[in-house]
C-alpha cells in the first residue's frame, strides 16, 4: 500500500488529524495529507520548499528512484523558489548508487566564449562595482538543464516527461506564496524593473506580494513544457535558446547561441575521506567545498572536541583557527581542474596539513594578515539552495543548485519565464580583490573562456561501514563549507540527533575578512568575552546557512531534518 507523505516536525492536535484525515479522502490521488508512518523507510526528500519535497516523494512512490526524484525536485524548486531554484543556474551533485558506487556531477555554469580576464575593471585596472553582479553581463552559461538531463540518462527509471510535468502543473495552476517568499519578491521588486524592459511575473502593481498569495507563471510553464518535449535540446537549441540567447545580447550579455549549444555537465569522481572511521564523499573542484571539508575534518581529527563541547571556547578557537588556513590555501589553488592544474592530493596530504596547522595557539588568534596559502610539496552564492533524497534501495543523491545572488543578475530575458545566474561574480574579476561574500581568489581562479567559476558547494554523502549515512549540504556562499563542517561534527563528535545538529547555532570563518562571524544566541556571554580575550573579533549575523540533511538507520529508517529555522525547508518521506 502507498504510503502518504510526512512532513517532519509536523504535529496536530487529535481532532484536527482526523478532519485532514477526512479531507484527504476527497482529495486527488496525487496529493496526500501530512500523515504518514513515523519512521519513514521508503523514501525522503528535504528540500527548500514544501512544494518541491512534496512533489520528490509523489514520483518515488510512483516507482521512480532517489535520481528520478531528484529531478523533479529541481525543476519544481525552479517554479516554487525562483530565488535560487533554476533553470538560468547551475550547480553539484553528490550521489550514491544501490551498488556502492559514487559519483559527482558537476553542472556549473561556464563563462561565455567572448569572456575576458579583465572584463570587469576599468581603464585604471580597478573592479567596476556590481558589474559581475547585475544585468546580462553577469550571466554564465546555464548548466542546471543539461546536468538533469544527464543524470536521468545515467541513473533514471521514470520517463523523462512524467518528471517535469510536476513543475509545469505548479507553474500553470500557482504556487501559494510562504512569507519568506512574499517578502523576497517585495523586496527585489525595484531591481526587477530597473534590470528588465518586462516586469517579470514576481512583480505586482496593484498591491505587495502577501502570504497566502498564488503566483501562476505560465511563460516559465512554456519553458518547462519545451524541455519535457526536447529533452536538453529544448533549452540549449531551437527557440527558448534563441529567444535566451538574442535576449541576453539585447541587454549587453556575452552567451550566445553556440555558448548554450556547446553547455556540457561533467561526470567526476568526488574526493573521498575519512573522519573517525565514517567515509566521506564530497564535490571535488571546481567547487572548493569538497576539498575543504576534508581539510578541515583532517586537521580536526586530533582534537577531543567531543569531550570540549561544540560551543566551548576550545572548540570554536580551534575551528576558527583551521577554516582560516584551509580559506587561505582555497584562494590560492583551487578552480576549474579542466584549465588549471589543482593540487588536490599535496592538499590532502596528512603531513602538509599537520605542517600547514603546526603554528595554531591555544592561547591566542593568529592575524589572518599573517597567513597566507601554505607551501605545497613540489610537484609530483548567497542564494543558493539544497536538497537531499534517499530511497529504500540504498540510492541516495545530494544536489546543491544556485543562481549565484538572490534571483541572480535580476534579468529575466521576455518570453521565457525564469531568471537567469550572476556566477560570474564567482570568477577573480581580479586576483586579491574579494568577491560578494568576501571572498579572495587568485591566477587560478580569473576568468577564461569555457571556465568552470569556484565554488563553495558542498553536496556530501557520509557513509557507515560502506552504507550511506549521511546525506546534506547547505545554501550560503562562503559559510556553506562550515555549515556543512558543523552538523557532521554534531552528530559524529557531539552525538546530537539530526535536527538538533541541524538546529544547532553556528558560527564561521572564511580567512579574510578576519572575523568570526555567529549566530544570535551561538556564543555564550563568557565564551564570547574569552574568544575576544584571545584577539578574535565577533560579528553577529541572524543566519549562517540552511542544512537539510538525512540521516539513513542501520535498518534503512530514513530521518530527515530541514533547516525549518532559517528557511522555507521541508522533510517528506513516506
Amino acid at each position: 500500500m502507498r504510503g502518504r507523505i510526512f512532513h517532519i516536525g509536523q504535529l496536530r492536535p487529535p481532532l484536527i488529524i482526523l478532519a485532514t484525515l477526512l479531507l484527504g479522502a476527497c482529495l486527488q490521488q496525487t496529493y496526500h495529507p501530512p500523515h504518514a508512518p513515523a519512521a519513514p523507510r521508503h523514501g525522503m526528500v528535504v528540500a527548500g520548499h514544501p512544494a518541491a519535497a512534496d512533489i520528490g516523494v509523489q514520483i518515488m512512490q510512483a516507482g521512480g528512484n532517489a535520481f528520478d526524484a531528484a529531478v523533479a525536485v529541481q525543476f519544481a524548486l525552479a517554479v516554487a523558489y525562483p530565488g535560487a531554484g533554476n533553470l538560468g543556474g547551475g550547480g553539484f551533485a553528490v550521489l550514491h548508487t544501490d551498488t556502492g558506487a559514487t559519483a559527482a556531477l558537476d553542472f556549473r555554469e561556464t563563462a561565455p566564449a567572448k569572456s575576458h580576464r579583465d572584463m570587469y575593471l576599468d581603464s585604471a585596472g580597478a573592479v567596476i562595482p556590481r558589474a559581475s553582479l547585475d544585468g546580462a553581463l553577469a550571466v554564465g552559461v546555464p548548466g542546471s538543464v543539461d546536468g538533469m538531463a544527464r543524470l536521468h540518462d545515467r541513473y533514471g527509471k521514470l520517463p523523462w516527461s512524467r518528471l517535469l510535468q510536476p513543475a509545469i502543473d505548479l507553474a500553470r495552476n500557482g504556487v501559494e506564496l510562504t512569507a519568506r517568499e512574499a517578502h523576497k519578491y517585495n523586496r527585489y521588486r525595484e531591481a526587477f524593473l530597473t534590470l528588465n524592459t518586462t516586469p517579470p511575473p514576481l512583480v505586482r502593481f496593484d498591491r505587495p506580494w502577501q502570504a497566502g498569495d498564488t503566483l501562476k507563471q505560465p511563460e516559465l510553464a512554456r519553458a518547462l513544457e519545451s524541455i519535457r518535449k526536447l529533452g536538453r535540446n529544448g533549452f540549449y537549441r531551437g527557440e527558448l535558446a534563441d529567444r535566451l540567447a538574442a535576449g541576453i545580447r539585447r541587454a549587453g550579455g556575452l552567451v550566445s547561441e553556440q555558448d548554450l549549444q556547446n553547455y556540457r555537465a561533467v561526470w567526476r569522481q568526488p574526493v573521498n575521506g575519512s573522519y573517525r572511521g565514517y567515509q566521506i564523499h564530497s564535490m571535488p573542484p571546481p567547487s572548493s567545498g569538497g576539498v575543504a571539508l576534508l581539510q578541515l575534518l583532517q586537521a580536526v581529527e586530533p582534537y577531543p572536541i567531543a569531550d570540549w563541547g561544540s560551543h566551548d571556547t576550545r572548540t570554536i578557537h580551534l575551528l576558527t583557527e583551521i577554516e582560516r588556513r584551509v580559506y587561505a590555501d582555497r584562494a590560492a589553488y583551487l578552480g576549474d581542474p579542466d584549465q588549471v592544474d589543482v593540487p588536490v592530493k599535496k592538499l590532502l596530504d596528512p603531513d602538509y596539513l599537520k605542517q600547514r596547522m603546526a603554528d595554531i595557539s591555544p592561547d591566542a588568534k593568529t592575524d589572518s594578515d599573517d597567513i597566507g596559502p601554505g607551501q605545497l610539496p613540489p610537484a609530483e552564492s548567497l542564494e543558493t539552495t539544497h536538497f537531499s533524497i534517499a530511497d529504500s534501495a540504498g540510492n541516495a543523491i545530494a544536489v546543491t543548485t544556485t543562481l549565484n545572488s538572490t534571483f541572480g543578475s535580476k534579468l529575466m530575458v521576455p518570453g521565457t519565464g525564469f531568471f537567469l545566474n550572476n556566477e560570474m561574480d564567482d570568477f577573480s574579476s581580479k586576483p586579491g580583490v574579494p568577491n560578494q561574500f568576501g571572498l579572495v581568489g587568485s591566477e587560478a581562479n580569473a576568468i577564461a573562456p569555457g571556465k568552470r567559476m569556484l565554488s563553495s558547494m558542498t553536496p556530501t554523502i557520509v557513509e557507515k561501514e560502506g552504507k550511506p549515512f549521511l546525506v546534506l549540504g547547505s545554501p550560503g556562499g562562503s559559510t556553506i563549507i562550515t555549515s556543512v563542517l558543523q552538523v557532521i561534527l554534531n552528530i559524529i563528535d557531539h552525538r546530537m540527533p539530526l535536527q538538533e545538529a541541524v538546529n544547532a547555532k553556528r558560527v564561521h570563518h572564511q580567512w579574510l575578512p578576519d572575523r568570526i562571524l555567529a549566530e544570535s544566541g551561538a556564543l555564550s556571554p563568557e565564551t564570547e568575552l574569552t574568544l575576544k580575550a584571545l584577539g578574535h573579533v565577533i560579528v553577529t549575523r541572524k543566519s549562517i546557512g540552511q542544512v537539510n540533511a538525512i540521516e539513513i538507520a542501520p535498518d534503512g529508517t530514513l530521518s530527515g531534518a530541514a533547516d525549518v529555522q532559517r528557511g522555507d525547508n521541508q522533510s517528506a518521506g513516506f
